[in-house]
This record gives C-alpha cells, sequence and structure tokens, in this order.
C-alpha cells in the first residue's frame, strides 16, 4: 500500500471544490476528510469513495470493485473505486465526492475510530439512588 505524492496532488487539485479537505496518512495509504467526515481513501494510487447501498449501485453500474486492501481477503464493500471518468474530471468528482460525504454523513454510521472505550451500565447501587 502506498501513494505517490504526483498522485495525492492530483487527487487534491481534483477535489478543489469540496470544502475543507484535509487527509491523513493511515496503514500506507491517504484518509480524506471533509468538514470532519471521512469520506475517501487513497491506497495503490487509486482512489475509493466512501458509499451506502444506493450510491454503491453506481460505482457497480460502471464497473467499479470495492476496495480491497488485503489481496484474497474479503472486500470492504463501503467503499468503491471512483471511475476514472468521474476523477478525470473535476466537476463531476466534487459531485459525486459531495455524495460520499453526505452518505458517510448519516446519523448513525461511524465517520471516525472508535476510541475503544466502552460506555459501562451503572452499578445496581448507582441505579436506586
Amino acid at each position: 500500500m502506498s501513494v505517490s505524492d504526483s498522485y495525492l496532488s492530483f487527487v487534491l487539485e481534483q477535489l478543489s471544490e469540496v470544502p475543507r479537505v484535509v487527509t491523513k496518512r493511515m496503514f500506507g495509504g491517504i484518509g480524506i476528510y471533509s468538514d470532519g467526515t471521512f469520506f475517501a481513501v487513497i491506497d495503490n494510487d487509486t482512489l475509493f469513495f466512501k458509499v451506502d447501498e444506493t450510491l454503491a449501485k453506481r460505482y457497480r453500474d460502471k464497473g467499479m470493485p470495492p476496495f480491497a486492501p488485503i489481496p484474497g481477503a474479503k472486500p470492504m464493500m463501503g467503499y468503491y473505486q471512483v471511475p476514472p471518468d468521474v476523477l478525470e474530471d473535476d466537476a463531476a468528482l466534487a459531485r459525486w465526492a459531495k455524495d460520499s460525504i453526505a452518505s458517510a454523513a448519516k446519523p448513525g454510521l461511524k465517520t471516525r475510530p472508535p476510541t475503544g472505550k466502552k460506555k459501562r451500565a451503572p452499578s445496581s447501587a448507582a441505579r436506586h439512588k
């Protein structure tokens, strides 16, 4: 998993119409956020957008595969490769990115990694106060 500086620069230039884009290196790839919402990942110089079931159909209809970071393992169906014709058209890419951001920002959908801390049920003494 690697991302070249030139590919990252190209993607960020193409995403110039998307508000407040921030990148973060993760596991050899790059995560992309807009206003704190994680909506895309770059791996092996390939861009993938976050999808829900409705958006996934759009990608499958264009023949695009889901994100499969580990060869031979089950792919991550929540992310699909952005079609080359969309990537090359900055206005189209911005529309697809905004759809992905809206999907990722839906209530109940985690956009940030969990902290690992679990909420504990109050003790029986605390419940009876």
